[in-house]
């Protein structure tokens, strides 16, 4: 009796580039812990600060090896000038208007908003880690958060496969509109991550090559 061979051969690619080292941690524990559907390979790029997020994204977008290329990244504070500039080069490069509203997953006003989701349903209103980090050391233990490689490494050791259940519950709540603090719109992303259905690669492929 032969062994059966894998359900997916052929994995649908995907790739997400991340505005720095919280959004790159974040996004590789969550597939460590696999809990995204198995059809899709993501690759993570760090672009190790938000001015070079266009560039990377538009060289993974034209080497053509993904079938869909994401954008992970903070609003920061008002009036969101990096943030808002990404969004505008992004649509400027597929000459879509809206282009970027179809694969920029943003939190407003850090990511740390989306990290914390997973043990509270508090929001984070400031990007100063001096203010968060009572918070952070509440939830994960990590003293006077600053941002360093090691405290994130250890922040992200507290996120699990079964805390990110309630993560997901909880972002589900979250408003879309990128302007408004404590938003983000990460839940509906996480939610196609998971389905088996992949249709929705598609859908956002004809969003960004044609005018609406």
């Amino acid at each position: 009796m032969t062994n059966k061979l894998p359900k997916f051969l052929d994995k649908h690619k995907i790739c997400i580039i991340c505005e720095g080292n919280e959004e790159y941690e974040y996004l590789n524990r969550l597939k460590e812990l696999k809990v995204w559907n198995e059809q899709y390979d993501i690759s993570l790029v760090n672009a190790n600060g938000n001015g070079n997020i266009p560039a990377r994204y538009q060289d993974r977008y034209q080497n053509g090896t993904y079938e869909v290329v994401l954008v992970f990244c903070d609003t920061e504070k008002k009036p969101h000038e990096q943030y808002v500039d990404i969004k505008r080069k992004i649509n400027e490069f597929h000459g879509v208007d809206n282009a970027a509203d179809e694969v920029v997953i943003f939190a407003n006003p850090c990511t740390m908003q989306i990290i914390i989701k997973h043990w509270t349903d508090e929001n984070i209103k400031s990007l100063a880690k001096k203010v968060n980090a009572p918070l952070i050391e509440k939830y994960t233990g990590v003293e006077n958060y600053k941002g360093r490689t090691d405290q994130i490494k250890k922040v992200m050791e507290c996120v699990t496969v079964e805390n990110y259940v309630d993560m997901c519950q909880r972002v589900k709540g979250l408003d879309l509109d990128d302007a408004v603090t404590g938003n983000s719109n990460i839940g509906k992303y996480l939610d196609v991550f998971q389905r088996d259905d992949c249709g929705w690669i598609q859908e956002i492929n004809i969003r960004v090559e044609f005018d609406k």
